[in-house]
């Protein structure tokens, strides 16, 4: 009997060794890839990827990677996230096609050219993230064939043309399709009509009647295409035959008309067009007409010179050389009001020549001078990166100020977390966008802290979920920053952000640890779907914040209040819910002394896993109430509270 047992021990010990030695051999074989791989690659950053190295484990145990831009789950490597790293060069499709498990791509904002890269060689394919790069040429109408797992494709903003391939809306599961900004032409394919987490075809050459299974799409989705017609746009032009019978029954109408006498009517219709004709002219920019109204005494919606001509528009932004409109061209717009906010209103414009602004009207600047404004605005125009929105232009009179920025279709954050948007039984943000989200927030404040160095206390000042804008990818962007030394004290101190801060309420002083605190309460605000109510109080005073109520709660006794019940897919992710909240616990500080800095509450947010396969978080949308009500809270998991 004792024999038996030994040998049986024996054999489960063989059995692990050789499972060991093959993980083992699965490592060493996909880091031989990768760095075969690496070496098609180049870059204008010296220290981008400098990090594989052999000698080095791929992933750590617990799923995070130890090369950088890799993405690892539970020990196993699963994805590559190679963004914002200025590579070029060849994207070496058969080296990538000898890992087993790679599930993930993203090459995004590079600088890869040439034609599409031939994926199809990667079955098991799950993501791919090929938007801002300079691809072009048609892609074939195959390229897809055989992707069955392909859920999302992001392509956006390359040079791509021709037709959209076939294969593409074969996509048995495919859930997520970014292709704006590109020159792609002819038909929409039929693509299935299933529930889109993204779908965005805008600013393409496509034509014709957009496909029924399509229609209750955004009309974002199909902006920028000039032959597109159908639902959600407007109907499709008549045949030439339509035309005829409408013009014989309008024939035989004006028989008539005049046979019973239509001159009364006639100048009737005469009054009613005239009418009419008035209340188009005031509604042409009816937002700027609201403004006007409001301020005709201040010679609003511009200055103007001795000649009786508008004031200028000074542009800030390089980039929009080609794209330039004058204020006349403004004025011209149809327009929509987007809300009034702590500065004034803001306003959708759609110019003639097609691409749509917001223009912010700010009246509480302060007294600064022509030159000194220009200056200050220039230097925000010209910050560059992926998660922050820079002005285009601004028009400066002694009144007030405008501010012209792009219009980013999907909305902001808040919208996305507060408003009654959705469609009934339409789910919240999931936890992976929320994550995402939060980590490009993150990205952006530090690329304004760094851009924005000491003695400057404020790189943003007005960090909240009303700006940050979502574009089609829910990708964030910082919007409304740096204008602390534009606005007039005393209006700041009553409606900016970082002046809702402990730091300022309770001891009358600022701190560059205060955008870190406006970081924090956002955090909580995407974590528990709870807009902050301190934020609604106007100036100083004591008053509970969100920080105080999630405290709190962990504090007396775990109920599951915390987390947004709307938020679906964390199965299984409540360990990252955990440290996302602890992150933003520590960022709300109130000793700012103690309060994390910006740098440590970044690496801990990009710590943080973004897992994606069919037993996590990334691929659950079933039920989970039970989640909430099961998770565990101790004194421990909040000791740094104390």
């Amino acid at each position: 009997m004792a024999h038996n047992e030994v040998r049986w021990l024996l054999v489960v010990l063989t059995l692990a060794y050789v499972v060991a030695a093959a993980l083992g051999d699965g490592s060493d074989h996909d880091a031989e890839v990768l760095l075969k791989f690496k070496s098609s690659l180049s870059s204008k950053d010296p220290a981008a990827l400098n990090n594989w190295n052999k000698s080095i484990d791929l992933c750590r145990e617990k799923g995070s990677n130890n090369w950088a831009g890799l993405i690892c789950n539970k020990g196993v490597f699963s994805g590559l996230r190679l963004e914002n790293m200025s590579l070029t060069g060849i994207i070496d499709v058969d080296s990538l096609a000898e890992l087993p498990t790679l599930r993930s791509l993203s090459f995004m904002n590079n600088s890869f050219d040439g034609p599409m890269p031939k994926v199809s060689k990667l079955g098991a394919l799950k993501n791919l993230y090929l938007s801002l790069n300079r691809f072009s040429g048609e892609i074939p109408d195959d390229a897809f064939e055989g992707m069955r797992s392909l859920r999302r494709v992001h392509l956006a903003r390359n040079a791509f043309r021709g037709k959209i391939p076939e294969s593409l809306a074969a996509l048995p599961r495919l859930e997520e399709l970014s292709l704006e900004g590109n020159r792609f032409e002819g038909k929409i394919p039929d693509f299935r009509p299933d529930e889109w987490r993204v779908f965005n075809l805008a600013d393409n050459q496509l034509k014709g009647r957009i496909p029924k299974g399509l229609s209750q799409m955004n009309s974002s989705s199909f902006v920028g295409n000039k032959d597109l017609c159908g639902q959600p746009l407007g109907p499709c032009k008549a045949s030439k035959n339509h035309y005829i019978v409408i013009i014989i029954v309008l024939a035989i109408a004006v028989v008539a008309l005049a046979t019973l006498g239509a001159f009364p009517f006639i100048r009737s219709r005469r009054a009613q067009t005239s009418q009419y004709g008035k209340a188009q002219a005031h509604k042409n920019f009816g937002a700027y007409d609201v403004g006007r109204k409001e301020a005709e005494s201040a010679e609003l919606p511009a200055d103007r010179n001795k000649n009786g001509e508008l004031g200028k528009l000074f542009f800030v932004r390089n980039d929009r050389d080609s794209e330039r409109f004058d204020l006349q061209d403004l004025l011209a717009a149809p327009a929509e009001v987007l809300g009034s906010g702590s500065f004034g209103c803001a306003y959708k414009a759609v110019l003639l020549s097609g691409p749509a602004m917001v223009v912010k009207r700010f009246r509480q600047m302060n007294k600064m001078g022509k030159e000194e404004f220009h200056a200050h605005m220039t230097r925000l125009g010209s910050l560059s990166h992926p998660n922050v929105l820079p002005p285009v232009a601004f028009h400066y009179s002694k009144e007030e100020k405008l501010l012209i920025s792009d219009f980013v279709e999907n909305g902001s954050l808040a919208s996305h977390l507060h408003a009654e948007r959705r469609a009934p039984g339409q789910p919240g943000l999931d936890w992976l966008t929320r994550l995402r989200i939060i980590k490009g927030v993150a990205r952006g404040l530090a690329y304004l802290h760094k851009e924005f160095p000491a003695p400057i206390s404020l790189p943003h000042g007005h960090l909240k979920s009303s700006n940050v804008l979502l574009d089609c990818t829910f990708r964030p962007l910082l919007s409304e920053f740096a204008l602390v030394p534009v606005i007039s004290k005393e209006h700041a101190q009553q409606y900016m952000a970082a002046y809702k801060s402990p730091e300022f309420t309770q001891l009358d002083r600022e701190d560059r640890k205060t955008d870190v605190w406006c970081l924090g309460i956002l955090i909580l605000e995407v974590l528990t779907g709870k807009f902050p109510a301190n934020y609604q109080k106007n100036g100083k005073g004591e008053n509970k914040d969100l920080a105080m109520w999630v405290n709190s709660v962990v504090r007396e006794e775990w109920t599951g209040e915390v987390f947004d019940v709307d938020m679906k897919g964390t199965k299984n992710c409540e360990e990252e819910m955990l440290k996302l909240l602890k992150i933003g616990m520590c960022c709300c500080e109130w000793n700012v002394v103690r309060r994390w800095e910006l740098r440590e509450a970044l690496e801990k947010i990009e710590e943080l896993k973004e897992r994606d396969s069919e037993d996590d978080c990334n691929s659950s949308y079933g039920s989970e109430g039970d989640m909430y009500s099961s998770m565990a809270m101790t004194e421990e998991d909040f000791s740094f509270l104390s």
